[in-house]
């Protein structure tokens, strides 16, 4: 990735692999005009981990690599999240979709719900790059009908949580995915545990490595300008596996 910082910025990334239990191999990566930046990790909710950066103005080039063996397991979940995942936030406005939420879904509970509403999703928006803007919530896409992959987390998320379902948004790398890049997937918490939902079906679940994990967006974008001004100007993501498994999307599947 590489950013144009025009004027000193402090800069938050979410590129790295959550913590998870997995094994992870990893380099970071960050200059300022071909010189070392500091960086700051920082460890967030779910096994998410922050670095922030404050940078003079230049071009920052960060790179990100990592190996990882094995399968993490989902971080524990207290009532305080459960909480949390219910409510409405800033582009999952579940209280303003209540309605249409009650009206399509009618009857359907558990991970029939869950199941519903990501079909739902899936089938009633068109994945089209560039659609959207960085601003744009659920609502905004119910009405537009098109997006990408935040846009039908979002959606879905919002509409699981007007039904009262505990519903998250987290980012991860998605051997598989075309156009390869960042992608955003739903998290529903059903029975006790957390099942991935992802209404694009662009990529297996089964290898899919969580990032960052939160309320929505917001809170998992791959880079966030506290303060100052950097532009990006490209971005590579590469993610590979040992195999791509078929994926079942109607069946329940955990992220680690």
């Amino acid at each position: 990735m590489r950013l144009d910082v025009s004027v000193p910025s402090d800069l938050v990334l979410a590129i790295a692999v959550a913590r998870t239990g997995a094994d992870i191999s990893e380099r970071l990566s960050l200059r300022r005009d071909g010189e070392p930046v500091s960086v700051t990790e920082i460890a967030d909710s779910h096994g998410t981990r922050l670095h922030r950066i404050e940078v003079g103005v230049g071009m920052l080039d960060v790179e990100y690599e990592a190996t990882v063996q094995g399968r993490g397991v989902p971080s524990p979940t207290s009532p305080r999240h459960e909480v949390r995942y219910l409510r409405p936030s800033r582009y999952a406005e579940s209280d303003e979709l209540a309605a249409t939420a009650f009206a399509e879904f009618e009857g359907l509970e558990g991970m029939g719900l869950v199941n519903g509403i990501s079909v739902w999703v899936g089938t009633h928006l068109k994945y089209v790059p560039g659609s959207s803007q960085p601003t744009d919530g659920a609502s905004q896409t119910f009405l537009a009908r098109q997006g990408v992959c935040r846009d039908y987390a979002h959606l879905g998320v919002a509409l699981l949580r007007a039904r009262g379902v505990p519903a998250r948004v987290v980012s991860v790398y998605a051997p598989g995915l075309n156009p390869m890049d960042f992608h955003a997937v739903c998290e529903a918490f059903v029975g006790g545990r957390w099942w991935v939902v992802d209404p694009t079906t662009l990529a297996p679940r089964g290898t899919m490595l969580r990032i960052a994990t939160g309320r929505d967006t917001a809170d998992t974008a791959f880079v966030t300008t506290v303060e100052g001004q950097a532009d990006l100007q490209s971005l590579e993501v590469t993610a590979t596996a040992d195999g791509l498994p078929d994926d079942d999307m109607t069946a329940p599947m955990q992220l680690g």
